[in-house]
């Protein structure tokens, strides 16, 4: 579909963290996420916002020259419309027209691939229709996905009132409070191990997946798009010094995060508050990767206290191999997900924060003949020293709290 994304904003608004052409390049790329031809983008200042159509009249009917001449059928407004602005626009375009959050809500309903996800998104996207009125909706569209905010191929427009959507609203989260019960009881199992969970955190498209699949040689979908992971994956990481640790890959953050979303994804971003460290993958060879990291921080500041967030979070400087040779790398731990570019580096300083956690040092006699022993060790700790005297080996290890007490056990037994 032809699209035109336009970025309003106030001329007198200097306090924005980015750039009117930065954000206007992001509404872009979230465009293209869900494959929309763009024809046109365009940087709309105004003096003040209009109630009735957001950009003004003369603009809007100048746009609808330009929209008529190109043939576009999808107008993307990088900002909120209100249903009425909305209503106004799509009189003046002849044409579809959405903002910012129904396009965010499209691509996360075209990216869900688990139950939990899609339900997660449809509740998003129900309450969303809800708050503004919207008198037509239709349910996921099988060959694409996302919510028919685009209109499309096959698109039926139902009349759907209030109770209708109160009513799947309320059968959508009894649905995902058995999910949530569920995914409590595989985190308690999880506690019981007990193994560190590790939850890689970052600006939507900072490569958290590509790191996730360097460190666990897994093959998580890891794509050069906005938002190519929704769904949480974990897997089992040992470190170096045989710590086995759980790492979580989560759902990226973006600017202007529709609160629907983090609402409806709670369950999910459950994960974060219940990790043990954080890692925050940035792209440091982004121009706003400093604005990209105050978004990640306001959204997780929601989520944690201030004090989790100094003392559980590390930062990753990822993409370092798109940097010149002559940049600093100071301020985090340097990176390339892709190259591999201080992995080694990374899990040497992961290792050392997780065992001052979860980790015990201690030291073990055993007779020089005890060979079944002393390769036990050597397997489940990270022997620091092994000194033989008197047919006897003297030996300082570090073990998990784990394998401290199967130890203990096996030294009982």
């Amino acid at each position: 579909m032809k699209t035109l994304v336009l970025h309003p904003y106030l001329k007198k608004d200097d306090d924005s963290r980015r750039s009117p052409e930065a954000r206007l390049i992001e509404a872009v790329r979230l465009t293209h996420a869900i494959s929309l031809e763009v024809v046109e983008s365009r940087l709309v200042p105004l003096g003040q916002y209009r109630p009735a159509t957001l950009i003004g009249q003369g603009k809007a009917e100048e746009l609808a020259a330009l929209i008529e001449e190109k043939e576009i059928g999808l107008v993307v407004v990088d900002g909120s419309l209100s249903p009425v602005q909305q209503r106004n626009l799509e009189k003046i375009f002849k044409c579809k027209a959405i903002d910012r959050t129904a396009l965010i809500l499209e691509i996360f309903g075209a990216r869900a691939r688990t139950h939990e996800g899609k339900l997660q998104v449809e509740l998003a996207a129900l309450d969303y229709q809800k708050s503004r009125l919207v008198r037509s909706w239709t349910h996921l569209e099988r060959q694409r996905g996302g919510f028919g905010f685009l209109g499309g191929p096959g698109e039926s427009q139902i009349e759907i009132d209030r109770r209708l959507i109160r009513d799947r609203i309320a059968r959508i989260r009894k649905e995902l409070e058995g999910v949530a019960r569920t995914r409590n009881l595989h985190r308690k199992t999880r506690r019981d191990v007990p193994y560190p969970v590790v939850a890689l955190v970052g600006y939507t498209n900072a490569g958290k997946s590509t790191l996730f699949n360097r460190l666990t040689h897994a093959r998580v979908m890891a794509m050069d798009k906005l938002f190519a992971t929704l769904d949480p994956t974990l897997r089992n990481v040992k470190l170096p010094s045989g710590l086995q640790i759980i790492l979580s890959d989560t759902v990226g953050f973006i600017s202007d995060l529709p609160h629907q979303l983090v609402a409806a994804f709670r369950a999910t971003l459950e994960e974060v508050v219940e990790a043990d460290l954080l890692l925050h993958v940035r792209d440091i060879s982004h121009a706003d990767s400093a604005a990209q990291k105050a978004d990640v921080l306001e959204v997780l500041g929601g989520l944690l206290s201030e004090e989790v967030l100094e003392t559980q979070m590390m930062e990753v400087w990822n993409k370092i191999d798109q940097l010149p040779a002559d940049m600093p790398e100071t301020g985090g731990i340097a990176v390339s997900a892709l190259t591999g570019a201080g992995i080694d580096t990374l899990l040497e300083v992961l290792d050392k924060r997780l065992s001052e956690l979860f980790m015990t040092t201690i030291n073990i006699t055993l007779p020089v003949s005890d060979g079944e022993n002393l390769a036990w060790l050597y397997r489940h700790g990270k022997v620091l020293s092994q000194k033989e005297e008197d047919e006897l080996f003297h030996i300082t290890v570090q073990l998990t709290h784990e394998n401290a007490a199967r130890w203990g056990k096996l030294k009982k037994d």
